[in-house]
């Protein structure tokens, strides 16, 4: 048996190939090309932006603007966007009614300078506008006026809680953010003078018990100790810290170079730290206990006693930390969450 004679690679020359393509240098040879690997090169809003954020309906998330961050279940980003547009929209509705206002057919001159402004003005002139960020299971959504974030997210989960109910099939968390600022001591201190005041400066807004909560991601310029600290001397003198039976939580996000704050009611923890899947959670249990004790035949349950299961509010889960760590600071009594 012969030796098999090795199979050259494709686009080797030799012999007679070899000879004329070296004595005829425009005849052409197929050759092999190797195919070079390339790093994908980013976006060119990549790193332009704050927050290295992709915009699909607004162009990112810059200092002062309002928003609401939003997390959902693993690779349902997209499918969570949706579900918060629709739901929004919905909510929005009842709210301030419908967005474009209401013209009589009659009117034709009105209705000639409807077109005309609509022309004028820019495309993007949503309420809410999705913002993809580079990490995963979180969502921003960027809000114009007449959108408050903190009065509207907390009238969603509100509703949910009263009405039961699935608020989006991958929804989760939900958290208001009145303004944005940069990720640095200068740009906190901006925002802080902004959102603070209307809850804690003035003659009748002192004597308020609170607390402070931060949410890093994506970040290592600020700390979060250096953060509460900041943000309790910008409450000011005549307020104290109470982590667990607060009047006013203040709720500070950063994510990379942008960082935004708000204050919430004291029913932030009962509404489950506005989760609308753990709200969903609550209300289908608290449904189910009530249609047991409505099929109990007798015994120490009653119709009365089925009210008040239905009546009852959940626990209110405890705050992260010990009120028995504090310090004064100006005037201002700090706790270290």
């Amino acid at each position: 048996m012969t030796d098999a004679k090795k199979r050259k690679p494709e686009g080797t020359t030799s012999g007679p190939h070899k000879k004329a393509r070296d004595s005829d240098p425009y005849l052409t040879v197929p050759r092999r090309i190797k195919r070079q690997w390339q790093v994908p090169k980013r976006s060119s809003g990549g790193n332009s932006g704050f927050g290295s954020s992709h915009a699909i309906g607004s162009n990112c998330i810059e200092p002062g603007s309002s928003g609401i961050w939003a997390t959902c279940d693993m690779h349902k980003e997209a499918k969570c966007t949706g579900d918060l547009i629709d739901l929004f929209t919905k909510q929005a509705e009842e709210i301030y009614g419908s967005h474009e206002g209401e013209i009589e057919s009659g009117d034709i001159e009105a209705e000639i300078q409807r077109e005309i402004s609509g022309i004028q003005q820019p495309k993007d002139k949503k309420l809410f506008n999705p913002i993809r960020v580079d990490i995963k299971c979180v969502l921003f959504f960027k809000t114009r006026p007449p959108i408050e974030p903190v009065g509207f997210v907390h009238r969603i989960c509100t509703n949910a809680f009263s009405f039961g109910g699935k608020q989006g099939r991958w929804v989760k968390r939900l958290t208001p953010m009145t303004l944005i600022g940069k990720a640095t001591e200068k740009g906190l201190d901006e925002v802080a003078k902004s959102v603070l005041p209307p809850h804690f400066h003035g003659s009748d807004r002192m004597g308020k018990k609170f607390a402070i909560r931060t949410n890093i991601r994506n970040h290592n310029t600020l700390t979060r100790d250096a953060i509460i600290k900041q943000v309790a001397e910008m409450i000011g003198p005549g307020h104290k810290v109470n982590l667990k039976n607060y009047d006013l939580l203040v709720l500070v996000e950063v994510f990379q170079n942008i960082c935004g704050m708000s204050v919430v009611p004291a029913d932030y923890d009962q509404l489950r730290r506005y989760n609308l899947a753990e709200i969903s959670d609550v209300t289908r249990n608290m449904s189910n206990q009530h249609t047991q004790k409505q099929r109990t035949p007798s015994g120490n349950s009653t119709g009365e006693d089925a009210d008040k299961v239905d009546q009852q509010a959940p626990p209110v889960p405890s705050s992260v930390g010990d009120t028995t760590n504090q310090q004064d600071l100006k005037g201002v009594t700090i706790l270290a969450e």
